[in-house]
């Protein structure tokens, strides 16, 4: 299982929280690539759900993480 930050962000709009099926779901009905589901299905299921995109992909880089000012934009 691998995640890019291309990848990972097919599941920025997903109905958070959200279990590995419903996650599997809805990136099957979104048109996400086929390594996107691939990797859902290699996620550990023990019927946990997931809070965010960050307990899918820890290193998922957040707006803190950007030097960007959205002031000036």
């Amino acid at each position: 299982m691998y995640w890019t930050l291309e990848l990972a962000s097919h599941l920025e709009d997903a109905p958070w929280p959200a279990s590995r099926d419903e996650l599997a779901d809805y990136a099957i009905r979104s048109g996400a690539p086929l390594e996107v589901i691939e990797n859902i299905q290699q996620m550990e299921d023990e019927g946990e759900l997931y809070e965010s995109i960050e307990d899918v992909w820890p290193d998922y880089p957040r707006k803190d993480d950007f030097l960007f000012n959205e002031d000036e934009y």
